[in-house]
């Protein structure tokens, strides 16, 4: 049988939110009050009858703007512009010790006794107080009853539990945060960028060994609007401007190889230059050619230099992931360093920090970087790992046991429920040695292990990792310019064909030294909240061990008729 939803509390009068909607000279600033005003309202009326009223909730709304540039073969291929609302609702029934939130099957939208309305969580593109307002109204109302429906069923299944005296409360109790960021400009040479897509996407041509390639160029803006029950009222605006040259081959034996430079800047004026991206493509050129004449080595185990780029994707990988704070509950999590704070879980010459406050390094601007979290917490400077010693987490607004008020690490993207992430991960050392040097320890430790070469890791791609308990405890990452270390002559030559495997705790106390110098790795981060801007910043690394492991073996036979781009007249004929 299907029910029909009914809001439980009326839908205010036009006449009513007219008044509310008060000019003002900052568009941002009416559309905040009146998430305030509907807000307060909801605060003050809604409550089921013999029900729990909501003791929490906040609204944002998150605004997009982007503009997109792809080209191919030297012509444009794509060329959107994206413009939307979305907005995001918390309610929370109980109390600040114990709520309707927990493990992910208390965690869904909607869908009580067989709803058959879930309310669009669109925002108004037009600045409409009233529309906004009605919006929220419906949304809000949703969730509320979802809210309730939650917290009886996680009331009743608490019957069953055994009681814990350290379990700590469901939601952190912060200080309201009062901040109106000044707007900030969002310009975007379409005409230039056209242009330089084109361009650099028609050098590869000439290779016709290099059978796809592209050249993307993209302009994202997000404005943040957020208030709480608690009395945040919060306006930010970020951009993120982007440019990606990237390229696929095949080597002989069909194995697929990729490579790409990638750059991201909060300005436009901060993307590189013409020069520096036809240099960036020339590269790109120059590198796939060679992987393609690269003879691919088995599965490998020894001592292995990464470069600073390689190493941020492993403290990424096997540290960062596993200190966010949401990882430390759940039945479903590893939970590699639960209860491990004040011992030594790192060589005691590394220490980490996550800094979401820090917009650049020397020079190179940070992904990561923002002023509030999505939970309205400011974003603070972490201390992870101290000399080795474990001593906090990545935190939101879910307390764990000794750590109860948020760091300003909740993010997420676009709608989704904000967990605790990564923002920019910062790895320093005491134990540094120039690149010269470490190359010597590398080579001294093959021979100890009576290892005919070496390997260093220069770039890499990414990787990912399993945190969960229901599989191994492990990472993966792609690495993609790999060279061999001859132990007699230190002579490098690329290779081709492995991953980086490797369990997490094993690995990262096998760093024997590392580099002077740190290097930025820009980003983003998929994980259960969506894909976040992330920074890692790390020194180069010199392990002990790192194990290889085959990458996927192809064996597609490459395009057979040479392209037509590559194989036309001066006078545009195809031969």
């Amino acid at each position: 049988m299907r029910t029909r939803h009914t809001p439980i509390l009326p839908l205010l009068a036009a006449s009513a939110l007219l008044t509310a909607a008060a000019p003002a000279p900052d568009a941002r600033v009416t559309l905040l009050d009146a998430m305030a005003e509907e807000l307060q309202r909801n605060q003050q009326q809604l409550k089921l009858q013999n029900h729990d009223a909501p003791y929490f909730m906040s609204y944002q709304l998150k605004e997009t703007e982007q503009s997109a540039l792809t080209a191919r073969y030297g012509a444009i291929f794509v060329d959107d512009t994206y413009h939307d609302r979305k907005l995001y609702v918390d309610v929370r029934v109980g109390s600040y010790d114990f709520d309707n939130s927990g493990p992910e099957e208390y965690e869904y939208f909607g869908g009580g006794r067989g709803s058959s309305y879930v309310p669009n969580p669109d925002g108004p593109i037009d600045d409409s107080p009233l529309a906004l307002r009605t919006s929220l109204w419906l949304v809000t109302d949703q969730k509320y009853k979802a809210a309730l429906s939650q917290f009886l069923k996680k009331k009743g299944d608490n019957v069953y539990a055994v009681e814990d005296p350290k379990q700590p409360p469901s939601f952190s109790k912060e200080k309201p945060a009062r901040y109106v960021q000044t707007p900030v400009a969002f310009p975007f040479d379409h005409d230039r960028w056209a242009r330089v897509a084109r361009d650099v996407s028609e050098r590869f041509k000439a290779h016709p060994e290099l059978f796809d390639s592209e050249v993307r160029v993209t302009a994202d803006k997000v404005k943040r609007l957020f208030v709480s029950t608690e009395g945040s009222r919060i306006v930010t605006e970020e951009t993120m401007y982007g440019l990606h040259v990237s390229a696929v081959t095949r080597a002989d034996d069909g194995q697929l190889l990729d490579d790409s430079r990638n750059y991201y800047a909060p300005t436009e004026a901060g993307l590189p230059d013409d020069k520096k991206i036809a240099d960036a493509a020339t590269k790109v050129i120059e590198e796939l050619l060679a992987l393609r004449k690269a003879p691919a080595i088995d599965p490998y185990t020894g001592p292995a230099i990464l470069a600073p780029e390689a190493a941020g994707v492993l403290f990424h990988e096997a540290v960062g992931h596993r200190l966010e704070g949401d990882r430390q509950d759940g039945d479903g999590e590893g939970k590699t360093f639960k209860g491990q704070v004040g011992k030594q879980v790192l060589p005691p010459f590394i220490s980490i920090v996550d800094d979401p406050t820090v917009r650049s390094l020397q020079g190179e601007p940070l992904n990561g970087f923002y002023e509030y979290d999505e939970e309205g917490v400011k974003g603070q400077k972490t201390v992870l790992v101290e000399k080795g010693v474990l001593r906090s987490y990545l935190l939101s607004r879910r307390p764990l046991e000794g750590f109860l008020l948020s760091n300003g690490h909740g993010r997420s993207q676009g709608t989704r429920k904000p967990v605790a992430r990564m923002a920019n991960l910062i790895a320093d050392s005491t134990k540094q040695v120039d690149d010269v040097e470490l190359k010597k320890q590398l080579i001294a430790e093959a021979k100890r292990q009576g290892k005919p070469y070496g390997l260093i890791i220069r770039d890499i791609t990414g990787g990912n990792t399993n945190t969960s308990s229901y599989g191994y405890q492990a990472f993966k990452g792609v690495p993609r310019m790999v060279y061999r270390v001859d132990v007699k002559t230190g002579e490098e030559s690329l290779v081709r064909g492995v991953e980086i495997v490797g369990t997490p705790l094993s690995s990262i106390n096998r760093i024997m030294a590392t580099g002077r110098k740190q290097g930025v790795f820009n980003g983003f981060c998929g994980a259960e909240s969506g894909n976040v801007p992330v920074s890692t910043v790390a020194p180069a690394l010199l392990l002990q061990e790192i194990e290889l492991q085959r990458a996927m073996e192809g064996k597609d036979r490459p395009p057979i008729l040479m392209s037509p781009a590559s194989s036309t007249t001066a006078s545009g004929e195809v031969k």
